[in-house]
């Protein structure tokens, strides 16, 4: 991107760079199409605003414009990126930003030939997620004292997110007017500004009864609609809630690496293994497309090959 000027050149539009201008307002017109007309979260945006910026910035090593790479120039970032060791995830989503961005600057004919035609997507080996047996979740939603106003929150929070399975995000900025007690259900706004109603569960609704009544006004400063304020009385970062999670982990006696997400696997991973329909779980936890929530049939049938070698009287037997 372009480098910060000083004082006297910001004053003089004759030494501003006309090529990184340019390239830096088609960034930001193509992140702007993606907020309005796709409706991608915060965290995506960011994520491809990084990414591409990144990019751009390997490329100006090179002497090369964004707007005007090759697919070699591409594959050849590719291959910088298996150097510095990055996951495949990771450069998964960078290659889908930039095709996404090429897609772009040829749709508003500012290229005649995507150089993204040629790129291929870097092959992901889904592994199956981590989760919490049974007991872990009972002990981690234990953990949390009720008589302390902020365990009486992470209680609640942990219980609604081993409920609903909601994102750590979604979490996180929930208002008072998201949820129904009285109905038992909760009202989630996820990627793509989807919204979403999600049964809350007898137990989550016990729960926040409890936070609501007894510790809510305790972190309160001033007047504030989100559900679960931080201590300054304000929306908690996702950072925070990682980092409270992770106390109550190591107070359970729970080993391993356990996230906000490892929990929304654990509420999907349950549900598939006692019965529940894909699509209800996909309808649950918000995914737009089956292909996501499949995961979970792998989890389950694992789940039943355990249950059977541990169970079956001729499990063990060798053919």
């Amino acid at each position: 991107m372009a480098k910060l000027n000083s004082p006297e050149q910001e004053n003089s539009h004759e030494l501003t760079d006309p090529l990184e201008h340019r390239q830096t307002q088609q960034l930001a017109l193509f992140l702007d199409m993606l907020w309005l007309e796709q409706g991608l979260s915060d965290n995506t945006l960011a994520a491809y605003r990084s990414d591409l910026q990144q990019f751009e910035q390997w490329l100006s090593l090179r002497s090369i414009e964004l707007i005007t790479a090759t697919s070699l120039d591409i594959t050849a970032y590719q291959g910088h990126l298996v150097e510095l060791k990055r996951a495949k995830s990771t450069t998964a989503r960078i290659v889908s930003a930039l095709r996404r961005f090429y897609t772009y600057l040829q749709q508003q004919q500012l290229i005649t030939i995507n150089p993204m035609v040629l790129v291929e997507n870097p092959k992901i080996v889904r592994t199956l997620p981590t989760s919490l047996s049974l007991q872990q979740i009972d002990d981690l939603l234990a953990a949390p004292n009720d008589e302390d106003p902020l365990e009486c929150r992470d209680k609640a929070m942990l219980e609604l997110l081993y409920a609903t399975g909601l994102r750590v995000s979604e979490l996180v900025s929930l208002q008072l007017d998201q949820i129904n007690l009285e109905q038992g259900v909760i009202r989630v706004t996820g990627k793509g500004n989807k919204d979403r109603l999600v049964p809350m569960g007898e137990q989550a609704i016990e729960q926040l009864r409890v936070y609501l009544a007894q510790a809510r006004f305790q972190l309160l400063n001033q007047s504030s609609d989100v559900l679960f304020p931080s201590r300054r009385g304000r929306q908690m970062t996702r950072q925070t809630f990682w980092h409270r999670i992770k106390y109550y982990v190591q107070l359970a006696g729970i080993a391993g690496d356990v996230s906000p997400h490892t929990l929304r696997h654990a509420f999907a991973t349950h549900l598939v293994n006692f019965g529940a329909d894909l699509r209800v779980v996909q309808l649950l936890l918000g995914h737009s497309d089956l292909s996501t929530t499949q995961i979970y049939t792998h989890v389950a049938k694992a789940r039943l090959q355990e249950l059977h070698q541990e169970h079956h009287p001729r499990s063990d037997v060798k053919g």
